[in-house]
């Protein structure tokens, strides 16, 4: 059954039957009978027949850090509850987290004939803005802010703030363990995050007192080690619980409690955090909320509804637990 015998059969024109099937606006009179045609006939138009027409392939392009990390995975999930609803298929990149790779997918994904794509970013160099800029679909970033596209991230610079001054009202001076800045999120407004709580308590923001880490558990062990035999922290503010998880291990290694000696905390509040021997004070982010954001945005963007950038900034919740409390019973 083709698409013009199918609208005879519903009583409606042929251009009803189009837009119903391609989301554009209908009388709730008349999306009503057609469901009930499509009830009774089952009819469903060929995908390839779609595609053609409207030049689409209801295939939508996700480009992300990691397959393995658990922020990751909540995002991949709100993006993939919304997309599925509204019938796309979602083409996952793993890119390792190599920048390059990053490059070399996005260049991909924009000759492979996607609707869209959606773009778990971490930092951008020349090569991110040429094949960015080269893209000619829509495209939504998550996690970082870039001029000129759609975004959904995360209030990182003020989850850090708010961390580094529970620290400190809990009685720390706390160090810092970060990523590099050339991740402008989790990096760069981290850092600006504990510096300006450190400034606003009155501490000195000591470059030693400083460390740059990788992303995983091993590095963030291995920057505390140096840490804690050189400067003997009584608090430490990473970055990432994955950080936060690595420093503990060192703490209990170097024979410091956490909680008491020593009071850590981290952001993301992962499940890796609320399981440790002593459970890590985290900034809540809300990943999976990002992925829906970011698959709204691209359908509406697809949709062609409102025109411009749009920029959805998410708040967070200071979620406390043992790793920086045990201070307050002594």
């Amino acid at each position: 059954m083709n698409i013009t015998e199918f609208a005879a059969l519903a009583g409606v024109s042929k251009t009803a039957v189009s837009r119903y099937f391609n989301n554009g606006y209908l009388s709730p009179e008349k999306r009503a009978i057609i469901e009930e045609a499509i009830r009774r006939t089952g009819y469903s138009p060929s995908e390839t027949a779609r595609g053609l027409r409207t030049r689409r392939t209801r295939q939508i392009g996700v480009v992300l850090p990691r397959l393995s990390g658990e922020s990751t995975a909540r995002v991949v999930d709100g993006i993939s509850l919304v997309l599925g609803d509204k019938g796309y298929r979602m083409l996952l990149a793993n890119t390792a987290n190599r920048p390059e790779r990053e490059v070399e997918y996005l260049d991909t994904l924009r000759q492979s004939g996607v609707d869209g794509v959606i773009f778990l970013a971490s930092i951008f160099t020349p090569e991110h803005r040429a094949v960015l800029k080269s893209m000619h679909m829509p495209v939504v970033i998550v996690a970082q802010q870039y001029d000129g596209y759609s975004c959904v991230y995360h209030d990182d610079l003020g989850a850090a703030r708010d961390l580094t001054q529970l620290l400190i009202q809990r009685g720390s001076r706390p160090a810092y363990i970060g990523v590099t800045a050339q991740d402008q999120a989790a990096g760069l407004a981290r850092r600006e995050g504990y510096v300006q709580a450190m400034r606003q308590a009155g501490l000195p923001v000591r470059m030693e007192d400083m460390c740059v880490s990788g992303f995983g558990i091993e590095d963030g062990y291995e920057q505390a080690m140096k840490l804690l035999q050189t400067r003997h922290p009584d608090g430490i503010f990473c970055a990432t619980d994955s950080i936060a998880v690595g420093a503990m291990q060192a703490c209990r290694e170097l024979g410091a409690q956490v909680g008491r000696d020593v009071l850590v905390a981290g952001v993301g509040d992962n499940r890796i955090g609320q399981v440790t021997a002593t459970p890590l004070t985290s900034a809540h982010l809300h990943y999976k909320t990002s992925g829906q954001e970011a698959a709204q945005l691209l359908l509406r963007l697809l949709r062609s509804q409102g025109s411009g950038v749009r920029s959805v900034c998410l708040g967070y919740e200071i979620v406390e637990r043992a790793s920086t409390s045990g201070r307050q019973q002594m």
